[in-house]
């Protein structure tokens, strides 16, 4: 037998014997969800009803509970829907009432887990008859390029009639039992007086001279915190702890997870973005999928549609919901860097952010396979979660065999802030009973 048969024998006995092994199969979620039980979370309006809120007189018959640390739901179990409607009436905790507002929204959710990773599915029906993948944009009024759009509770929406354009939104928050109350009073514990939206708003001025929030964290408004970051009984969002207290704080799990899919700025790059809560509502270290399309320098978007790529270098405002063309500017895929002398006409408008997949990096790019779409009113959002991220400075670690407290919450038609509907806190189960049990697949 020739040389060259040899080596045909032995290279054949080389990938028969490799065919033969048993590789490792990669995490996906379930081909199919018919088989995972869904459980439909009723999520309502909670308008201005904030932490101090909760604890206040107005909060008739149930501050002292609250006070006391009882759960929201010993109280409120299986009223969101009457809860809801009071508040979108404008009756309480309402000073600007949105007309049409739902009192309610279903979010049906669907969990299965492998050793890996937990699997979420959502839905959830849209007020409006098309996707929120539209947000604010850049508008050449002929001069200049300045801000257009607002989310609802904006006063120059219900107050100077300017257009309201906002993503939509999917939120989750995450404890593992290291929040006090948190299992009881869920996010509430985050929602204070003093922020964007709420009573006794905190002037900017102030936001920028205070020693934490505007010199260190560079701030100019309040926006969530937890009551272990603040020094007095009310919680005053002026009252921050040191931000060594703080750090001690969040190194021992005192901080809440906070993941955030959205329908314009991180949906297309299939992500959510990834962060915390603590002395302040952050993202996690490294960078993540968005980024404001704005050089301060020469007052003018940073990059604007690759008209080479997409047929179109900007939109006009009754083109942006057109979801047959790209609404989010993405560097790598339809992203050409801004030419003031491109032959920009009065209405033209190029949005507010860029996105990038590839640039996305560290701990707050770890909701990196997450897809959502929208189709007859309904969005559907695949949600792929480690069970452990490698990152337990910034996020939860699970485990399979483990509980843990989530809130879950909605923003839909154009809204922001406080304009979501929440729900109440929910248990989930890695394979363990709660009121949402995941399912284990192979």
């Amino acid at each position: 037998m020739t040389r060259s048969h040899w080596r045909f024998l032995i290279v054949g006995a080389v990938i028969a014997s490799v065919a033969t092994l048993t590789l490792p199969t990669m995490a996906a979620p379930p081909n199919d969800w018919s088989g995972v039980p869904a459980k439909t979370v009723k999520l309502f309006y909670p308008g201005q009803s904030s932490y101090q809120w909760l604890r206040s007189s107005e909060h008739k018959r149930a501050d002292r509970k609250t006070q006391k640390g009882d759960s929201c739901i010993s109280c409120h179990e299986d009223e969101e829907q009457e809860i809801g409607e009071l508040i979108v009436s404008g009756q309480r905790l309402e000073p600007n009432p949105i007309e049409g507002k739902q009192a309610v929204i279903d979010l049906a959710v669907q969990a299965a887990h492998d050793s890996d990773n937990l699997y979420f599915r959502f839905q959830w029906k849209t007020r409006n008859p098309y996707p929120g993948s539209a947000h604010p944009h850049w508008q050449y009024d002929g001069k200049e390029w300045k801000a257009l759009g607002w989310p609802q509770l904006h006063k120059k929406v219900w107050g100077e009639g300017q257009p309201a354009i906002y993503e939509d939104r999917l939120s989750m928050m995450i404890d593992d039992g290291s929040v006090p109350m948190f299992a009881e009073q869920g996010c509430w514990l985050s929602c204070h007086d003093g922020m964007r939206d709420m009573q006794d708003l905190a002037p900017t001025d102030s936001v920028k001279a205070h020693p934490l929030l505007g010199k260190s964290l560079k701030k100019k408004d309040v926006r969530k915190y937890l009551p272990a970051s603040r020094s007095d009984s009310n919680l005053s969002w002026d009252k921050t702890k040191s931000a060594e207290e703080i750090a001690q704080i969040k190194a021992s799990g005192g901080f809440v997870d906070l993941v955030q899919w959205r329908g314009h700025r991180s949906n297309p790059v299939n992500m959510a973005d990834d962060g915390y809560v603590l002395e302040y509502r952050l993202f996690d270290s490294g960078k993540k999928m968005f980024s404001k399309n704005w050089d301060k320098a020469a007052k003018q978007p940073k990059y604007m549609f690759d008209e080479t790529k997409v047929g179109f270098k900007s939109r006009t405002l009754d083109e942006i919901r057109d979801t047959s063309k790209p609404s989010s500017l993405i560097a790598e895929e339809n992203a050409a860097a801004f030419d003031p002398n491109a032959g920009w006409k009065e209405g033209d408008m190029i949005p507010e952010y860029y996105l990038t997949r590839a640039g996305a990096e560290g701990s707050a790019a770890d909701n990196s396979d997450v897809q959502g779409t929208w189709k007859d009113g309904t969005w559907t959002v695949l949600w792929t979660r480690k069970l452990d991220t490698g990152n337990p400075q910034d996020d939860k670690i699970m485990k399979v065999g483990g509980v843990y407290t989530f809130g879950f919450a909605v923003h839909d038609d154009n809204i922001t802030t406080r304009g979501h509907h929440v729900s109440w806190p929910l248990t989930v189960g890695v394979g363990a009973e709660a009121d949402i049990q995941s399912v284990q697949i192979k």
